[in-house]
């Protein structure tokens, strides 16, 4: 089974970048495609991005494309998030998780999740 353990979340300030890492363990990394998605407070959980198994193909939400850049390590077993210009709009809990399909951004399709980890935009 899949295991997704994310890292790198924080409290930064506005305008501050932060990579978020996802790292995988327990299966066949390739055999997965791996998702970024945040959960803000009080409200759903949203897709972000993902990225296929090969690395060479990705998919943004429309309001992140410019900001956001998604990548994919096989050595290193893990998923990056590279989230730049950060404003208070980007606070939330943010999880990667994993499923074996099409790259979208549909929360409900994702299998296997990580527990997330937490970040904070604010001065």
């Amino acid at each position: 089974q899949l295991q997704l353990v994310e890292s790198g979340g924080g409290l930064v300030q506005p305008g501050g970048s932060l990579t978020l890492s996802c790292q995988i363990s327990g299966s066949r990394m390739d055999a997965y495609v791996i998702g970024w998605f945040r959960q803000a407070p009080g409200k759903v959980r949203e897709g972000v991005s993902c990225i296929t198994r090969s690395g060479s193909g990705w998919n943004y939400v429309d309001s992140e494309k410019a900001r956001f850049t998604i990548s994919r390590d096989a050595a290193r077993r893990a998923v990056f998030l590279q989230m730049d210009n950060l404003g208070p709009e980007d606070t939330a809990v943010y999880y990667c998780a994993a499923r074996m399909s099409v790259c979208d951004l549909r929360v409900h399709e994702w299998d296997i999740w990580g527990p997330g980890t937490p970040v904070t935009v604010s001065s």
